[in-house]
């Protein structure tokens, strides 16, 4: 079967993949650091350039899963270090190909219109089945968690109840006159303003970008009413904590969005695959809710000792 070409299709600001590694390379010709080049040795790690890297993504749920990956292979005796804050889908799957990283957390759906925009799948198994064929020659992934993080249009209380909203269908009359809060890529990758003219008939007024994965930046702009709709994951904690309205997505403009590694198959032995494997069995939607809680709560864990909790109360690291 002939391997899709990885043309990037702009999930959550940089416009595609030229754009991503444009700005990386001006942020670090104006003195900022190489995400790439900033490799810290992860929790437990007994050498520092250990066989096998793993990066992660610009929000902290995904520091937090590469994280618990890392520390899942060290415990099974894979040396490994950790590149975390990457970047956007557009940095950090390019990472993967060239073998800055050996592997990166994903989330299926996503990743499956990240390579191929006209992908129609929209279920958990479907999209998982998808991937394999779907994927660039020398990408692979492994099997899913049940955890699950989507991304999701949110509204406080008072919004709904002014528009008389339960889903993303009720939106689309009052769209024109909304602003959306989400990261910058929302306006051109395929789930986000395409998606949503194409599903929904709904043009928002207007993005405010914000690129902090749907974090305290959004979440302040969405409770002050300075945007009316953000993008806010599924687990992200502050959705129940300040009694928000997620709204409903009948016509699956979002894709299942089951956590999952990505990973290069030149360096990938079969222990590090059960390792893996292994998390991916454990890890729930309702861990990634309480991590996140964690590290973007009160608590202000790092990601790295909330990984350490979550891999010793599972008895993965003694």
């Amino acid at each position: 079967m002939i391997k899709a070409q990885l043309t990037p299709v702009t999930r959550r600001g940089l416009g595609g993949l030229a754009a991503g590694l444009g700005i990386a390379l001006a942020l670090t010709a104006c003195g900022g650091a190489d995400p790439l080049a900033a490799e810290t040795p992860a929790a437990g790690a007994s050498n520092a350039g250990g066989s096998l890297v793993v990066g992660s993504a610009d929000f902290p749920e995904s520091q937090i899963v590469a994280e618990i990956y890392a520390g899942a292979l060290n415990a099974a005796g894979v040396e490994t270090t950790t590149k975390p804050n990457i970047g956007s889908r557009e940095i950090y799957v390019k990472a993967v190909q060239d073998g800055s990283v050996n592997l990166v957390p994903d989330y299926s759906g996503n990743l499956l219109s990240f390579v191929n925009q006209e992908a129609p799948e929209v279920s958990a198994s479907d999209v998982y089945k998808a991937l394999p064929s779907a994927l660039p020659e020398g990408l692979a992934v492994l099997e899913p968690a049940n955890a699950e993080s989507k991304d999701a249009m949110v509204v406080t209380k008072a919004t709904a109840e002014k528009y008389s909203l339960t889903s993303i269908e009720d939106l689309a009359p009052v769209c024109k006159d909304l602003t959306m809060g989400a990261p910058a890529t929302f306006e051109t990758r395929a789930y986000g303003f395409p998606g949503l003219k194409a599903n929904y008939n709904c043009e928002m007024k207007a993005l405010k970008p914000f690129s902090d994965g749907g974090g305290n930046l959004t979440l302040q702009a969405l409770l002050s009413d300075d945007v009316q709709v953000a993008d806010i994951y599924t687990t992200t904690p502050s959705i129940a904590d300040n009694d928000l309205v997620v709204l409903e997505d009948p016509k699956d403009n979002f894709k299942a969005q089951q956590v999952l590694p990505l990973y290069n198959t030149a360096n990938m032995s079969d222990t590090a695959k059960e390792a893996l494997n292994n998390v991916s069995k454990m890890l729930t939607t309702d861990d990634l809710i309480d991590l996140n809680r964690a590290v973007s709560g009160s608590q202000k864990q790092n990601p790295s000792d909330a990984a350490a909790a979550w891999l010793k109360d599972k008895g993965i690291v003694k």
